[in-house]
């Protein structure tokens, strides 16, 4: 099977609803994409930004080829306020991963971009910008040896 490799950078959030009364509001992202909830990763909390978080925080995925022809297949990224009595959900951003690559593959198959923070399909306040950029098609089989050999190069034979 042929895969490419996503590499998402969640860049920041502007203009965010603040979901707190009495603490500053202190953000994270989770990233799910197509649904899946072993694909799910997350950035660490801004401390600093409360409604204007920023992170600059890359993720790395390995995305097969199929999924980058259908419509369906989402990448939903969720924010978040850290608490100490629950996190409070902020607002999420959901967009085609089909329509992300057509987006950047005449850029080179990388893109800049902003999209409005929306709660249900009712659009919130503020925006989330990320950049992301898909790698060249790799067999499955061929991308896992060469990982398997860079963890080896990288931990060595004893790990």
């Amino acid at each position: 099977m042929e895969c490419r490799k996503l590499e998402l950078t969640i860049n920041s959030a502007n203009d965010l609803r603040d979901v707190r009364r009495i603490f500053k509001m202190k953000v994270y992202a989770k990233v799910v994409i197509g649904g899946n909830q072993e694909m799910e990763k997350r950035t660490p909390v801004d401390k600093h930004g409360r409604t204007n978080p920023a992170w600059n925080y890359t993720m790395k995925y390995s995305i097969g080829e199929p999924w980058l022809q259908h419509h369906g297949t989402m990448l939903v990224i969720k924010l978040y306020c850290k608490r100490k009595l629950g996190d409070r959900y902020v607002g999420e951003v959901h967009q085609s991963l089909k329509q992300l690559f057509d987006h950047a593959y005449p850029l080179g198959g990388s893109a800049v971009v902003c999209f409005p923070v929306q709660i249900g399909c009712v659009e919130s306040q503020g925006q989330l910008c990320f950049s992301y950029k898909f790698g060249d098609k790799v067999d499955i089989d061929k991308l896992m040896l060469a990982e398997s050999i860079a963890s080896f190069l990288v931990t060595g034979p004893d790990s």
